[in-house]
């Protein structure tokens, strides 16, 4: 008796409008694939890169699939995560009546993850004297107006801290959020940290993660009195594979165990009361990977009903 095809899994990323960065995506999707054969994936992104999720599940409904679970390749739970893809999802169940999907949830903070930061930042200290109680961090997030979506970043940055002996770990973000780069440098410096590892919270190279680079290259020119290095973004680690197909298995078999508990869209925050309850819809960000120029094809789509629902 031959078991049931287990249902497809399209893996859904952001998009970048650096090429290395997309095809690092669609490499760790290549690779997703060779490491289940028994699956049949996919991925699209939601914005920047193509291919745009959209296709993505024409691609799969072409292969014959009529369910699959789809995991956002996000560190965090910001518009994204929260609005674009279970909107962009929903659109594509109506126009194909008869498909069905379940809908995973973002990647981090997990302790896999923490393990592959702090590797890199083993491999961005290699060569140095002293040990790690000399070692203050900065985790550079992407930023977002999400609120919610920035406190993950700092969580992250404390479960980096516990148990590994750094001097610290402080928080910062690239975009649309508050401390910038030069901020969290200024910070560091200022509570005494004397080596300082800059620490991108990106998956793969792109735009932004560059900018995280030049920013602290800028900084550490105009403060020789303070040694600072870059790390690598976290990358196609053999733990980052895990996990996505952990994420694939929870949403199969409806483990989602997703925290709301701060969320913008259900929790009245002060100064975003007027989010609570408000249908979601994909949105543009000024200050990301650049201005958007609509080739992602999900502008004004609107996905009635509470923000990132997480039944489909």
């Amino acid at each position: 008796m031959t078991s049931p095809t287990p249902p497809a899994l399209l893996i859904a990323g952001h998009g970048t409008r650096d090429d290395a960065g997309a095809e690092a995506f669609r490499a760790f999707v290549r690779e997703v694939g060779r490491r289940r054969p028994d699956l049949t994936v996919a991925g699209g992104f939601i914005e920047l890169s193509p291919p745009p999720l959209g296709e993505a599940v024409a691609e799969l409904v072409e292969r014959g699939v009529r369910r699959f679970a789809a995991v956002p390749l996000m560190l965090v739970s910001a518009g994204h995560a929260k609005g674009d893809i279970p909107a962009a999802l929903a659109r594509e169940k109506e126009r194909r009546p008869g498909l069905t999907y379940a809908y995973g949830r973002p990647l981090g903070p997990h302790p896999a993850l923490l393990r592959v930061l702090e590797r890199r930042l083993d491999e961005a200290l290699e060569g140095a004297d002293g040990d790690r109680s000399e070692v203050t961090v900065l985790l550079v997030g992407r930023g977002s107006t999400d609120p919610d979506a920035n406190a993950e970043v700092f969580r992250a940055a404390r479960l980096l801290w516990e148990g590994r002996g750094y001097a610290g770990v402080e928080t910062a973000f690239v975009s649309l959020a508050a401390p910038d780069v030069p901020s969290g440098l200024e910070r560091c410096a200022r509570l005494g940290a004397r080596r300082i590892v800059v620490l991108p919270y990106f998956l793969f190279t792109g735009v932004l993660p560059d900018r995280v680079r030049r920013q602290t290259e800028e900084w550490a020119a105009a403060h020789p009195e303070t040694e600072v290095r870059s790390a690598d973004v976290i990358g196609p680690a053999p733990e980052l594979l895990d996990l996505v197909l952990e994420r694939y298995r929870e949403a199969v078999e409806g483990d989602l165990r997703m925290n709301c508990d701060t969320c913008v869209y259900r929790v009245a925050l002060p100064g975003f009361e007027d989010k609570v309850g408000q249908p979601q819809q994909p949105h543009f960000h000024p200050d990301d990977d650049g201005a958007h120029d609509g080739a992602h094809g999900h502008g004004g789509h609107s996905h009635g009903g509470p923000a990132h629902a997480h039944a489909h």
